[in-house]
């Protein structure tokens, strides 16, 4: 496969993992519910939670008790009561009295239209109950509310016509009664037909008392980041009151299964905030950060930090808010600077924040805390070499959320006093701080997982107690010193350079572990007799190739990284021993071309810029040995021509280090080695008394 479709499928396989990022956070977004803050409080004590913001805009603010129940009893006082008109008993009433009065023809004509013209003007004017009309009578009804079904207008009718069953039959008695006929109402039991039809509607009538209450209530909704009551404020019982408002109207929201939380606006919205977000880093990587972007398993890593931890965090927001300031959001940082670079921790740090707080209803207090934990995070865990620095990281993390969080509650009106009587928030942010100590945990287990070597490994690895250094020491004791000035002046020259210091200094160290299983053939292990006077330049040749081979059998039963093994692989590169090789040159005949393939190395070369410090620092300090006088002169030329012979052959050309780089490398070589290997004073021989 050509090197550009290999580029092509890495690209593919980045933005898929990415895209399903994206899906998995905002499925988390979206699917969440409306946060179901601690409600616990006292009253008369101070709110010990975060802030409280009313993030939807239909809650009514209550209003005290004494008021609500004046308003209340003014509009009982004033209200018109609902009735309604039952035509179809007024109807069935004259059916009724028609039919009787044309049952008894003795009954005058005159008599029978006097009753039923006054009793169907009864029914059209209205009646009503007893009791009603005692009440208009005493002016306690002056008018009513008549409902209409097939009508939603509210229309009043005055009282003072409506009559009562009694009031219409003693109308009809002083009419018959002139006639001499008034016994016929008796007879004939008109008083059955006078039942009232206009009925008093309870239900109606307390629906209609109990909207008239709610609109003379002087209601006010809280807006949207409106603040219900503040962190460390004292709930009195207007506050009561209002946070009681709010998460009754957020739990009747929240079981109304048709209520739509996120209209797809939101929903879209929230998509695309995360997608801008991760393209971000996506373009980051691939523009500032190559070397990382084109590693598949530091991408995976990368992403599945940032999607782990950001839906962790949504999560843990949903279920108990009151953590948000526990969550170590420094630890993003600590972990990433443990295997990458400062910038590259920062980034994917801001990245987390950023689509964290899509969570929050307010998130401006809380990007700034993180942001400014993060910086202190990164600055102070550049790298990672000691326990201690841990702590210390934590305890400047500490300060500065508590100087933060301070200041941005004094810019919002709250006093010194309030604050730093609360302690509220001061045990999250040590909550917080103490958590950060898992880190150490959290990035051993990225090792495991990942493959990846940390700083705090590498500085373990160069601990020469270690097992594998001390029977290096104790085999061979020249090739021992050897590595320790190649790591010296290889770590000088890296932290010059911008390379990794630790990682050079570990390689340094194990790279000619090999040497362990033939150290006699060695030159810095020889005691006088040589083995190689016995050999022919082939045989000598493989053997000092095969500590490559076999550092690399060592270095794998010892468990080294990855890393480290690549140096081993590539300290020498794909150069040849020459030595041995222009001895074979010269012991071949006169025309008689060598094969340079058994004098080469397998390597390959440098592939990374610590690898070629080690392979110019390895040569460099190998070669010093054999000077016969040490001056500046003297050992600034021979680092120059070694230096420049490798440069020449190409053995540097895969490493991604500049010219610029390399001329600094032969100074601190020059310098360290003139350092080593400085002519001492004669001092004069003591003088005998």
């Amino acid at each position: 496969m050509k090197p550009q479709d290999l580029t092509h499928r890495h690209t593919i396989m980045i933005v898929l993992l990415l895209v399903a990022a994206v899906a998995v956070i905002s499925v988390t977004l979206i699917r969440r519910e409306a946060p179901k803050s601690e409600r616990s409080y006292t009253l008369g004590h101070p709110w010990r939670h975060p802030t409280l913001y009313a993030n939807i805009n239909d809650v009514l603010k209550p209003i005290d008790a004494a008021t609500e129940q004046s308003i209340e009893d003014s509009v009982r006082a004033n209200h018109v009561p609902v009735f309604r008109r039952d035509n179809t008993l007024a109807s069935t009433m004259i059916d009724s009295l028609d039919h009787t009065l044309a049952q008894h023809p003795e009954v005058s004509k005159t008599t029978r239209d006097i009753i039923y013209r006054n009793v169907m003007a009864a029914f059209e004017t209205g009646i009503v109950d007893n009791d009603n009309y005692t009440r208009i009578k005493a002016g306690q009804l002056p008018q009513v509310v008549m409902h209409k079904v097939s009508s939603p207008e509210i229309k009043r009718d005055s009282t003072t016509h409506m009559r009562s069953s009694l009031t219409v039959y003693q109308h009809l008695d002083s009419l018959l009664k002139p006639i001499g006929e008034d016994h016929v109402l008796q007879d004939l039991r008109i008083n059955g037909y006078l039942r009232p039809n206009i009925i008093y509607y309870k239900e109606k009538d307390e629906d209609f008392l109990k909207n008239e209450i709610e609109s003379a209530m002087p209601r006010e909704a809280f807006t949207v980041n409106e603040v219900i009551v503040e962190a460390g404020q004292t709930v009195t019982e207007k506050e009561e009151a209002y946070i009681k408002a709010y998460f009754e109207k957020l739990d009747q929201r929240n079981s109304d299964p048709n209520a739509d939380k996120n209209p797809w606006s939101t929903k879209m919205a929230t998509i695309a905030l995360v997608a801008i977000l991760l393209a971000a880093f996506f373009m980051f990587m691939r523009q500032i950060r190559p070397r990382i972007y084109h590693h598949m398993k530091k991408m995976v890593f990368l992403i599945s930090l940032i999607t782990l931890f950001s839906v962790a965090v949504i999560l843990i927001v949903q279920w108990r808010p009151v953590l948000l300031y526990v969550i170590p959001f420094a630890m993003v940082p600590i972990i990433v600077s443990a295997f990458m670079d400062s910038r590259t921790a920062f980034f994917v740090h801001m990245i987390v924040v950023l689509v964290c707080s899509l969570a929050m209803t307010d998130p401006s207090d809380f990007i700034v805390l993180q942001f400014l934990a993060g910086g202190i995070a990164t600055v102070l865990m550049k790298e990672l070499t000691r326990r201690s620095q841990l702590v210390q990281c934590s305890l400047f993390i500490f300060i500065t959320y508590y100087v933060g969080y301070t200041a941005l509650e004094v810019a919002e009106g709250r006093s010194l006093m309030t604050i730093f009587t609360d302690w509220h928030m001061a045990m999250l942010f040590g909550t917080n701080c103490v958590m950060l100590s898992f880190a150490y945990f959290v990035i051993f287990i990225v090792e495991k997982i990942f493959g990846f070597t940390s700083t705090v490994t590498l500085v373990e690895l160069c601990d020469i107690n270690n097992r594998t250094l001390r029977e290096l020491a104790e085999t061979c004791p020249g090739t021992f010193q050897h590595v320790l000035q190649v790591a010296n002046i290889a770590q000088e020259a890296a932290i010059k350079v911008d390379a990794h210091p630790q990682l050079v200094r570990a390689g340094a160290l194990y790279h000619d572990i090999g040497k362990m299983d033939n150290p006699a053939f060695f030159t810095k292990n020889q005691s006088g007799v040589n083995p190689h006077d016995a050999l022919a330049p082939e045989q000598s040749a493989r053997i000092i190739i095969e500590h490559v081979t076999g550092g690399l059998r060592r270095a794998e039963r010892a468990r080294l990284p990855q890393v480290v093994c690549d140096m081993i692989a590539q300290h020498h590169g794909t150069g040849r021993t020459k030595y041995f090789y222009n001895k074979a040159c010269q012991a071949a005949p006169d025309g008689t071309a060598v094969d340079a393939e058994p004098f080469t190395y397998p390597g390959p070369n440098p592939q990374t810029k610590e690898a070629a410090i080690l392979m110019m620092a390895d040569a460099c300090e190998a070669a010093a040995k054999s000077l016969q006088t040490y001056s500046v002169e003297s050992i600034s030329t021979l680092v120059e021509r070694i230096i420049n012979t490798q440069v020449t052959d190409g053995l540097l050309r895969d490493a991604p280090i500049s010219f610029r780089d390399v001329e600094t490398v032969k100074k601190v070589f020059t310098d360290r080695l003139c350092a080593f290997y400085h002519t001492r004073i004669s001092y004069p021989n003591e003088v005998k008394e």
